[in-house]
């Protein structure tokens, strides 16, 4: 026990030590340390001890010196506020764009939330595509199909404009409510969103496919893409070989720097290959910036471009340090892990193969440029690929190999910590959910007997199976 003591004692002033000159967590604690330590370190020796509202926006305590200076000068151009050319600094945001700054959507490093009545879309974005009838409906095609972009709108609904200029629309969710029964009679009330397209600046097709995003948190994300594809594909079955109903699937996205598909990795439907190209397709898609990776504009063809700039809007060494920003952030270590309750709730995590999807342990490989994140064993919660949620969470717009059903097995460290960092505790990829008991109940398809055993589960069990995925 002194040995895991000293261990997390000495990871902590580590961290405190290279990370002085930035925004630091004030309430670290060692109270709910394992005895088996290593279980608790989320992120391997990217971890940190911290349960404070800064858990998502700390440096990897093992970065070097060069490293850290690198990390910092990202964190600046994060959370670079970007204005109407011309201008001295940051020019070029729109013209039609979603948000003015990186930080905006991704508050403190993490999870964004859908607008209550009377608040604007912060967080929240929206994508749109025309139906592909190569793709058909469900979009199994064997391979990956880009989603077509529709007339005067492209990809993404754009709410926003600079001034002169007229914004693509706007979204009106309104909810409706369904309550289910619990084994043992508690009532659970689950929510519908209906989302409405409004105010165009042009008629939109009927037959738009609309897909609403919440933005997902940031951190550990280097730790993703560090996972060997092979290591990936281990945990895929598409034609669900083993019968156990669950046939997860890797989605091939186009890479736009390599000219090939390559495994998508990142997104809610795992449509993007790799960080770097994350990265600039939100300042393109959310900002209207252009890079080295896409030098149009996201206006191009339509009637609110003015013209294109000559050279990018965000230089490669830019998206350089933003990348590597995102890929060396922190990972909150598990809380309470030795607590009774949380041990039974990981339990029955298991056995209602929740953790069949939600894979508990990987390990990366090597990520070149980023040693921190190379070679460690982590523990995220997720298996990268995709799965079949049912008719009550698709949103029907196929994305390459991804169904309009289908969505990205997303990690759950630091889930319970979402509260504390973001004040909020909705889930899901547009939010709907407003507890992670609801964000169970909303599971589907391949999750139904999951979902099943959960509604048969005690009060007891269902408050044990809660308290483990706030230990996370």
């Amino acid at each position: 026990m002194k040995f895991y003591i000293t261990f997390f004692a000495f990871i902590l002033i580590l961290s405190i030590l290279i990370g002085c000159n930035v925004d630091q967590p004030t309430d670290v604690s060692t109270s709910s340390i394992p005895i088996d330590a290593t279980s608790a370190l989320s992120g391997g020796d990217t971890t940190i001890l911290s349960e404070s509202s800064h858990a998502f926006s700390t440096p990897a305590p093992n970065l070097s010196a060069d490293a850290l200076e690198k990390h910092l000068d990202g964190d600046l151009e994060f959370e670079a506020i970007f204005v109407t050319a011309p201008a001295e600094v940051n020019p070029g945001l729109g013209p039609i764009y979603n948000n003015i700054t990186c930080i905006n959507c991704h508050v403190r490093d993490g999870r964004g939330k859908p607008p209550t009545v009377d608040e604007k879309f912060v967080s929240m974005l929206f994508r749109l595509s025309l139906p592909n009838g190569e793709n058909g409906e469900t979009g199994q095609s064997p391979i990956p199909v880009p989603p077509i972009p529709v007339p005067g709108f492209g990809t993404q609904l754009n709410n926003r404009a600079i001034y002169g200029t007229p914004s693509e629309g706007t979204v009106i969710i309104e909810y409706s409510e369904q309550t289910l029964t619990t084994a043992d009679g508690a009532r659970i009330h689950l929510r519908y969103p209906d989302y409405t397209l409004t105010d165009t600046y042009k008629p939109i097709p009927e037959n738009v496919e609309v897909s609403p995003r919440v933005a997902p948190v940031v951190f550990g994300l280097g730790l993703l893409e560090a996972i060997p594809e092979e290591t990936i594909l281990t945990y895929a079955d598409e034609e669900d070989v083993n019968g156990d109903g669950i046939s997860g699937k890797p989605n091939y996205v186009w890479d736009v720097v390599e000219k090939r598909y390559k495994l998508g990795r990142f997104g809610w439907k795992a449509n993007q290959p790799n960080l770097l190209q994350q990265v600039a397709s939100a300042y393109h898609d959310d900002m209207g910036l252009t890079t080295s990776l896409f030098p149009l504009e996201n206006s191009h063809g339509q009637s609110q471009l003015k013209q294109n700039p000559t050279s990018p809007e965000v230089s490669d060494e830019i998206l350089d340090v933003v990348t590597f920003y995102v890929q060396t952030l922190a990972v909150p270590a598990r809380r309470d892990v030795n607590d009774p309750q949380v041990m039974h709730g990981e339990q029955l995590f298991a056995q209602a193969q929740c953790a069949d999807c939600h894979i508990p342990t990987l390990r990366t490989g090597v990520l070149p440029g980023v040693p921190s994140v190379s070679n460690q064993t982590i523990h995220a919660y997720t298996d990268m690929l995709l799965h079949d949620m049912g008719p009550d969470l698709a949103d029907n717009r196929p994305d390459f190999r991804a169904s309009g059903s289908e969505w990205r097995t997303p990690p759950l460290w630091g889930i319970g910590l979402v509260r504390t960092v973001n004040g909020h505790t909705n889930f899901l990829h547009d939010g709907r959910a407003r507890d992670l008991m609801e964000a169970i109940l909303w599971h589907g398809g391949e999750a139904e007997k999951s979902r099943q055993m959960t509604l048969q589960m005690t009060t007891e069990e269902r408050d044990a199976l809660i308290a483990f995925l706030e230990s996370l």
